[in-house]
């Protein structure tokens, strides 16, 4: 099973407009370089759990949501850090997989929540329920780039 990055994006503070780059260094314990769980200003810095280094979505997901519900939803809109395209990220959970050089462990869904659905419009929590993405933790520190291949290891 393999994927394609599509986009990424980061936030240096919480609701703040999600910025697109063309490359990222994903750092082991902090997150990609800049954003806001990196810098730990993200609105659950202080929330125990793990999985807030890096968040994925399937632009399949997006597309869905739009044929489904239609609802357009930017990719940065959606809040997460990764956009891919051709690889099943609730089938990551537990696994360790790979974006480029970057080795990364799925570590649990990222349900679409209230806070996302204040920050966008009403029924994205709904039209995202079971593919709001994956929480995942940096295992090596390398640049990831739009156009990595997602592979599971």
């Amino acid at each position: 099973m393999s994927g394609r990055v599509v986009s990424i994006h980061i936030t240096p503070k919480a609701g703040e407009p999600m910025q697109s780059l063309a490359e990222v260094l994903a750092a082991p314990g902090r997150g990609l370089a800049g954003d806001r769980y990196y810098l730990k200003q993200g609105s659950f810095s202080d929330t125990p759990g793990g999985g807030r280094e890096l968040t994925l979505i399937e632009s399949e997901a997006l597309d869905n949501l739009e044929a489904e519900k239609g609802i357009q939803l930017d990719p940065s809109a959606s809040r997460r850090n990764i956009v891919t395209r051709g690889v099943r990220l609730n089938d990551l959970v537990g696994k360790e997989f790979r974006i480029g050089a970057v080795r990364l462990r799925g570590v649990r869904l990222c349900d679409p929540c209230s806070y996302l659905e204040g920050m966008t419009q009403p029924g994205v929590l709904a039209g995202l329920v079971n593919r709001g993405g994956l929480r995942a933790e940096i295992l090596s520190e390398e640049v990831i780039r739009v156009g990595d291949e997602v592979a599971v290891e």
